[in-house]
C-alpha cells in the first residue's frame, strides 16, 4: 500500500524538459516520489493510505523562499507608511535590542506566525537569517516544514561582542543542524559586505572549515557601499575579499546582488555560488529612481542558480511567493524592456532554482521519481483561472496563497483542504496579537486599524547600537575620501 496517491491532476513537473502532464498521477511512498506519470484508468482503485482526487488542481513542487527574515513577523503593517530613514532607524534600534536578548515573546510569536502563513501559501522551504534562530528552527521543524537557519554575525552593526556571536553560531549549529529528519539545516551567516570587517570574514572562513557541509548565507552587493567597505577592508571589491578569505565557492548563497557588474557575474558563475533575488523589498523601498537592478537574466545565462526570496515580508506586507515571481517580472520589465522572463523561468526560480541555490536541488524542487515529496496542490477550479491555458503564466501572474489547497513536505500532509494539520491556527493568531499588545505597552509604538506610529526620533536614537555603527560610518567615510582623493589621504 502506498502512502499517498494523487490522480487526475495537472502536474507541473519542473523537470529538465519543463514537462506538464495534463492528466497526471503522483505516487508517494516513504516520503519519496515513486511515480510521476499520466493517469491510468485503474489509478482510482489503487490502494493508498491517502487518495486525493486531483481534478481541478495543479500539482507543482513546493515553493522555496531562498532568502528571508522572520523574527519580526507580528509587526507586519507597522512599517508600511514610514519614510526610508525612519524605517532604517526603527529597524536598527529593534534589532539592536533583540541582539541583546529582548523581545523574546515577539520573536517566538513571529516564527509561529511566519511558519503558519508560509505553510498556508505553499512555501515548503525557507532560508532565514535572524538574530535568535533557535526558536525558528524548532517551530518550522514541528510544523513539518523544511528550513535553513542561522544567526547573523556582524561587528559593525550591533554591539554584541564578536566572540559571543561566534559562540552562539557554534552552539546553534551543534544543537539544530540536520534535525527533524534532515528537514532543518544550519547555515553560517555573516550579515553582509558593508557591516563586517576583514577580521570577521576571516573568522567566518575559519568557522566554515569546522563545518564543511554548511552553506554560507549573506547579503552581497546589495548597496553601493558594498565595494567601498571591501576597499576599506583591503580588497579591490566585495567578491575579491570573499575570494581572498576562501568564501567565494559553491557553498555561498548571496542575497540581492543588486550592484553586480559583468565581472562579478562571471566570477560568481566560475565559483558555482548562488544568488537569491528579492524584488519586492527593493520595489517598495527604492532609494533612487536610477537604482541599478539585479542582473538576473545575465546571472542565469551565465549558469548561476537564482532563487527568489521574500526578504523582510513585514516591510512590504506580503507572504506571497507567487507575488514575488510577478514582481520580479514587472520590475525587470520596467527597468529594462518587456520579455525579461518567460513564465516557466519564473516557475523554475520559485522551485528548482531556489532548491539548487540552497544545495538541495537533487532532493527537492521538481516532481521526479526518487526526489522527496515536497509538493503543493493549487485549486484552479475557479473563475479567475478560466480558461486554464498557459498554466505557468497563471501560476506566476494570477495565483495567490489562498489558492493553495493541500501541502506535502517529505511525503507528510501538513495542510489538507486549506486546513493546517500541524499548527493550531487560532492559537497562533492569539499569541501574535498578545505579543504585539505587550510590545506596544513596552516600547511606545502605537498600533491601530489605521496604521502605526513608532516612538519619537529621540527615543529611537537612544536605542540604536552605538559602537558598531559609529565604526561602520567612519570607515565608509574615510574610504570614500580616499577614493575621491587617492593621492592625499593615506
Amino acid at each position: 500500500m502506498y502512502d499517498v496517491l494523487i490522480h487526475d491532476a495537472t502536474v507541473v513537473t519542473v523537470d529538465d524538459r519543463n514537462q506538464i502532464i495534463e492528466n497526471g498521477t503522483i505516487v508517494v511512498d516513504d516520503g519519496e516520489l515513486t511515480a510521476v506519470r499520466p493517469t491510468r484508468t485503474e489509478d482510482v482503485d489503487l490502494s493508498a493510505e491517502t487518495v486525493i482526487d486531483g481534478s481541478g488542481t495543479v500539482v507543482m513542487p513546493g515553493l522555496v523562499n531562498a532568502h528571508t527574515h522572520l523574527e519580526l513577523t507580528p509587526l507586519i503593517g507597522a512599517f508600511s507608511d514610514l519614510g526610508l530613514l525612519e524605517l532604517m532607524g526603527s529597524m536598527t534600534a529593534l534589532f539592536g535590542r533583540i541582539s541583546e536578548g529582548e523581545f523574546e515573546y515577539l520573536v517566538d510569536a513571529g516564527y509561529e506566525l511566519a511558519a503558519l502563513n508560509f505553510l498556508l501559501g505553499g512555501v515548503t522551504t525557507v532560508n532565514s537569517m535572524d538574530l535568535r534562530p533557535s526558536v525558528g528552527a524548532e517551530t518550522f521543524g514541528e510544523a513539518g516544514l523544511r528550513g535553513f537557519f542561522g544567526p547573523a554575525i556582524t561587528d559593525l552593526f550591533f554591539d554584541v561582542p564578536v566572540d559571543e556571536q561566534f559562540a552562539q553560531a557554534r552552539a546553534f549549529i551543534d544543537d539544530h543542524h540536520d534535525t527533524y529528519n534532515g528537514r532543518i539545516q544550519a547555515t553560517i551567516c555573516p550579515h553582509d559586505d558593508w557591516s563586517c570587517t576583514r577580521d570577521l570574514w576571516e573568522q567566518t572562513a575559519a568557522l566554515t572549515d569546522e563545518y564543511p557541509d554548511l552553506l554560507v548565507h549573506t547579503h552581497l552587493l546589495e548597496l553601493d557601499e558594498s565595494n567601498t567597505m571591501a576597499r576599506a577592508n583591503g580588497s579591490e571589491d566585495s567578491l575579491a575579499l570573499l575570494d581572498e578569505v576562501g568564501l567565494l565557492n559553491e557553498r555561498l548563497i548571496a542575497a540581492h546582488f543588486r550592484v553586480a557588474d559583468e565581472q562579478d557575474i562571471q566570477r560568481t558563475a566560475a565559483a558555482n555560488a548562488s544568488v537569491a533575488h528579492c524584488p519586492s523589498v527593493f520595489c517598495y523601498w527604492n532609494p533612487d529612481a536610477e537604482m541599478q537592478w539585479t542582473p538576473v537574466p545575465e546571472l542565469r545565462n551565465a549558469g548561476v542558480d537564482v532563487g527568489l526570496g521574500i526578504d523582510d515580508h513585514y516591510w512590504h506586507d506580503s507572504y506571497s511567493m507567487f507575488g514575488e515571481a510577478r514582481q520580479a517580472r514587472l520590475a525587470a520589465n520596467v527597468k529594462r524592456t518587456a520579455g525579461q522572463y518567460s513564465s516557466m523561468e519564473l516557475v523554475r526560480m520559485l522551485t528548482i532554482e531556489g532548491a539548487r541555490a540552497l544545495g538541495v536541488g537533487d532532493e527537492i524542487g521538481s516532481l521526479e521519481p526518487g526526489k522527496r515529496a515536497d509538493l503543493i496542490l493549487v485549486d484552479v477550479d475557479k473563475p479567475k483561472f478560466t480558461p486554464l491555458t498557459n498554466i505557468p503564466a497563471h501560476l506566476v501572474n494570477n495565483a495567490a496563497p489562498a489558492d493553495v489547497e493541500t501541502v506535502l513536505v517529505d511525503g507528510e500532509i501538513v495542510m489538507r483542504n486549506r486546513s493546517p494539520e500541524t499548527m493550531d491556527v487560532d492559537a497562533v493568531q492569539q499569541r501574535a496579537e498578545q505579543a504585539v499588545e505587550r510590545f506596544e505597552a513596552e516600547t511606545g509604538w502605537e498600533f491601530d486599524v489605521g496604521g502605526s506610529e513608532p516612538p519619537s526620533t529621540s527615543e529611537t536614537m537612544r536605542d540604536l547600537p552605538k559602537r558598531g555603527p559609529v565604526r561602520l560610518l567612519s570607515r565608509l567615510a574615510l574610504q570614500s575620501a580616499r577614493d575621491a582623493f587617492p593621492f592625499r589621504i593615506r
